[in-house]
């Protein structure tokens, strides 16, 4: 395989590494406000991955089918949505922020569900830098490396924080700073074990290259309005999680308009 594309399948999971490294940096529990701003840029980045990453280029692809084109990006993309609200149904997780667990009734360990919760979301964003280089790849699909790499480059922008975000608060309720490190780098180990996935079944999945990418990005805005927002949101009002949003959003349009 092309190493340009192991590169691109290990990047994003290099971030979520990064990330969960800072628990190490740590002397106290993360603001609260830091916490919001890491989960609005995530946001932000996730938003616009789906929508100039995957979403756009699913429709381009479909341009042979004239004012239909958009057939294959709404099939696939409520696809997306509904295999995320089945694992959300089906998987025992907790989100962060509350003790309330989601899914079935389970005994497992509360860091092992906060883990899960993590793990959940990153499985769309493995198999959305899977399906672009799978694209690119086969050559015939008008996706360029520099767009491959702008969605792989993005993702692990957005999952520097979220590393932080899972390692950090486990650290603080008294895991040991490498425990914590390892359950962060291990909720971002699906990332390449799917996006590897995907491009070895390349050869299976180019004539459904446009519903591939728009089911990847149904399911990362079903991570974005289902978790994040509400992350972001939730208590005292604040205008830091939309404002690091959009700084999220206008970095990841431009880098992937610069690279594309």
């Amino acid at each position: 395989m092309n190493t340009d594309i192991l590169l691109g399948l290990m990047v994003p999971f290099a971030g979520t590494a990064l990330g969960s490294a800072c628990v190490f940096l740590m002397k106290n529990k993360m603001n609260r406000q830091v916490e919001r701003s890491l989960t609005g840029f995530a946001s932000g980045v996730m938003v616009a991955a789906s929508v100039w990453s995957l979403l756009v280029p699913a429709m381009e692809q479909s341009h042979g089918m004239g004012r239909l084109a958009f057939v294959p990006a709404f099939f696939g993309f409520w696809a997306g949505i509904l295999f995320l609200l089945f694992l959300d149904s089906v998987v025992p997780h907790l989100h962060m922020n509350t003790d309330k667990a989601e899914g079935p009734k389970s005994k497992m360990a509360r860091m092992t569900m906060m883990v899960l919760a993590v793990t959940l979301h990153n499985i769309p964003e493995g198999m959305a830098v899977g399906v672009i280089y799978a694209a690119f790849k086969s050559g015939n699909s008008g996706i360029s490396a520099g767009a491959a790499m702008a969605l792989s480059l993005g993702i692990a922008i957005q999952n520097f924080p979220e590393g932080a975000i899972i390692s950090m608060p486990l650290a603080a309720e008294g895991r040991s700073r490498k425990k914590a490190f390892v359950y962060g780098v291990l909720s971002g180990a699906v990332e390449p074990v799917f996006g590897l996935i995907t491009v070895l079944a390349v050869g299976f999945i180019v004539p459904a290259m446009p519903y591939l990418l728009s089911f990847a990005a149904g399911a990362m805005l079903y991570v974005v309005v289902e978790e994040l927002i509400p992350e972001m949101s939730e208590g005292e009002h604040s205008n830091i999680g939309v404002v690091m949003f959009a700084v999220g959003f206008t970095m990841m349009m431009a880098l992937d308009v610069a690279l594309g």
